[in-house]
């Protein structure tokens, strides 16, 4: 006999939503029923924002400070004594990271915007 007649035993994936209570799982970005944010990121997932990230490149991308941000103090040192490789790099970082595909040090991508 049970506590309680509606208690289901979580499986090793599952949670309960913080915010209706339903059960869902332990890797999701959101509630499917409530659409809450459960606060977890995906495995491979930068905790940085990639919106800090881009508006540091587009600002001081010739600075290579995007980079500094990120954790990536070598390339960073290179890109702010070469001038973002003279603009070059600092575009294609720019355009690395509006498509999700700019990563940190520990190869993570970075693609949450905002948290």
């Amino acid at each position: 006999m049970t506590d309680a007649p509606n208690a289901q035993t979580l499986g090793a994936n599952q949670a309960y939503c913080s915010s209706c209570g339903a059960v869902i799982s332990n890797r999701a970005a959101a509630c499917p029923k409530c659409g809450a944010p459960t606060g977890s990121r995906p495995e491979g997932v930068s905790p940085k924002s990639r919106l800090v990230a881009f508006l540091l490149c587009f600002f001081f991308g010739f600075l290579g400070i995007h980079r500094f941000y990120v954790g990536k103090i070598g390339t960073g040192i290179l890109e702010l004594v070469t001038i973002g490789g003279l603009g070059i790099w600092q575009i294609v970082d720019t355009i690395l990271i509006i498509l999700g595909e700019f990563t940190d040090k520990q190869g993570r991508k970075v693609t949450v915007w905002t948290d």
